[in-house]
This record gives C-alpha cells, structure tokens and sequence, in this order.
C-alpha cells in the first residue's frame, strides 16, 4: 500500500512541477505552491515507500559482520539489529504521532501562501513509519521463527 501511494505521489510530483515550469515559462503564471507543496510530496513519497524498500530488501546493509556469519549466529545478529531498529521505529514513531497530535490541537499552518495544515502534511510520516515499524516486527518474528 505504502509503495503504490508512494508512486502516486511521484506521479503527482512530476506534474506539478510540470505545470509550474510550463506555466511560468509561456504563460507568465505560477501556481505559488509548487514549491511548498513538492516538499510535502517528497517527504510523503519517501517515508510511505520505506516498509516496501525494507521487504524488497533495498535498504542499505551494512555487512561487514554479517557477511561472514552463517547459520544461527547470523540469525541472532539479525534479530538483534531488528529488535533495535524496531526500538527506534517505535520511538520515532510516538513522538511524530505527539508531534501530529498537537500540530492539530494548536491548528498550526504552514508559512506558505497555502497556509496548510501542518497536520496533514504530517500523516504520511506517521503512517510511513506504521507500515515501517510493522514490516521490521514481521522481519523480527521470521527470523524468530527460523521462517527465513
């Protein structure tokens, strides 16, 4: 899911730039949000394709170790470098959902001349880091489990 709405983005991305430089170059006309708003798509694009890179295993490893353990200790250095990460994800995960939380308490806007809600460009982190956190747990539990 994560991963489709990520190429959705990319798609949307594409052709608000598009429509800015087309617009500006002939017909002296901006959509004042362009800028603003290709940020917002960027962010939402990377944080909602990071579970479907973790699963495609395109995430960067670094195998220094790992590369030449085999066999149960080379599970066991997996979970415990996923059990780490998950840690994290999980930390980074409250406090974007405390941050999204009280951005939408406080009704803060953005500074642009969309004035956004801050709130809602804050949702496909949050939700990035969801699907994120749930992918590295069933990394976590198959390796538990010897699954693979």
């Amino acid at each position: 899911m994560g991963a489709s709405l990520s190429s959705l983005l990319i798609v949307a991305l594409v052709i608000l730039i598009m429509v800015e430089i087309i617009g500006r170059s002939f017909f002296d006309y901006s959509t004042m949000l362009a800028d603003e708003y290709s940020g917002y798509f960027y962010l939402a694009l990377v944080f909602l394709g990071l579970a479907y890179t973790f699963d495609e295993e395109g995430h960067i490893r670094i195998s220094i170790v790992t590369g030449r353990l085999r066999g149960s200790i080379k599970r066991w250095v997996d979970i415990f470098a996923g059990v780490m990460a998950l840690s994290i994800l999980l930390f980074a995960l409250y406090y974007s959902w405390d941050f999204m939380i009280e951005s939408h308490e406080m009704g803060m806007l953005s500074e642009g001349v969309s004035e956004t809600p801050l709130y809602l460009t804050q949702i496909p982190l949050v939700s990035g880091l969801a699907l994120f956190a749930f992918s590295m747990f069933i990394f976590v539990l198959r390796k538990v489990s010897n699954d693979r």
